[in-house]
């Protein structure tokens, strides 16, 4: 194999591992196409949200969380490489420079890249340590984001703006159509999100998770919310940019949170509303972008994962020109 070969086939894999990223709704709103030696992202507008994501901000989320699995995967080959960020279309490319040994924090990343779920049962009433939100914080920030840690009275804030996007999303109608084409039953397609992963009911919780209007098959868990935390992850700025780099801050902080035994459930409905986002942007000083609020838990040891959710084929999302 020559090191062409071995660069292509290398690019291959990396996008094959992004394709287990996650993003809203699971609508895994990416392409990838291989060519000269680098890996080259693009937005797919078939899969955006078109009513819930009008101006795409989520879609770019989902594919820096994308971004970041293939960087991931590289660095877990021992590929040193460089990333571009043009403004417009690709996103994104990756360059691989050079071989090098591969650290274990690489590889443990890797691992962690495949056990990763999103799960929306209720969390322990065990809370996460300081250290380690510190930890988690750091991360969020070499990631190219902030992490900003809500108190008490921000909880409740944030539990009024959640209710608040779920009503006003509730009262559209084209917004609901949306929805029910993306979730509940089987999903044979591989978009979307399954009963399987969903909970048989709506969590009671004081921060209410995102009701889906369709019901899963897990049990929702006997806990409430109030040994959570949450979060918003944050940016300095509000272009297509910044969002793609708060996509790869999500996915490294969800990796670095499940090397920690820490579950992490997204909350983007307040994100989605702009007088929500807005109120999410009051919560921040008005010094930041808010790109997305999270969930952080301890989950019962003894309860199993949520399976996978589905994925798009790989001859669907990457192309070897």
């Amino acid at each position: 194999m020559n090191d062409s070969d071995e660069v292509k086939r290398a690019l291959v894999q990396a996008a094959d591992a992004a394709r287990f990223a996650p993003s809203i709704h699971n609508t895994q709103p990416w392409r990838w196409v291989v060519r000269d030696g680098r890996l080259e992202l693009f937005g797919v507008a078939e899969r955006q949200l078109r009513e819930q994501d009008p101006s795409g901000r989520m879609l770019l989320l989902s594919c820096g969380t994308a971004l970041h699995h293939a960087r991931v995967a590289l660095d877990a080959e021992g590929w040193r490489h460089e990333v571009e960020r043009p403004a417009g279309e690709p996103l994104a490319v990756l360059r691989p420079v050079e071989r090098v040994p591969v650290p274990p924090e690489a590889t443990r990343h890797f691992q962690m890249l495949q056990v990763r779920r999103t799960d929306r049962r209720t969390v322990t009433d065990e809370r996460v340590s300081e250290d380690t939100l510190s930890h988690l914080v750091k991360v969020t920030e070499e990631g190219g984001a902030h992490l900003h840690v809500l108190g008490r009275d921000q909880v409740i804030a944030l539990a009024v703006a959640v209710d608040r996007a779920q009503h006003a999303e509730d009262s559209d109608e084209r917004i609901k159509a949306e929805t029910a084409t993306w979730v509940g039953g089987e999903r044979p397609d591989g978009t979307g999100i399954p009963a399987s992963v969903l909970p048989e009911e709506v969590p009671l919780t004081t921060v209410a998770e995102r009701d889906f209007q369709a019901r899963g098959t897990l049990p929702a868990g006997d806990g409430h919310d109030q040994a959570a935390t949450y979060a918003v992850i944050y940016g300095d700025g509000d272009e297509s940019g910044d969002w793609l780099r708060g996509g790869e801050a999500l996915s490294r902080l969800w990796l670095a949170a499940t090397e920690q035994a820490v579950s992490l459930l997204p909350l983007s409905g307040p994100v989605e509303i702009p007088f929500t986002r807005q109120t999410l942007r009051r919560m921040l000083g008005d010094v930041g972008f808010p790109f997305i609020a999270v969930r952080l838990g301890t989950l019962d040891p003894a309860t199993s994962a949520p399976p996978k959710t589905p994925r798009l084929p790989a001859g669907q999302v990457i192309d070897v020109a």
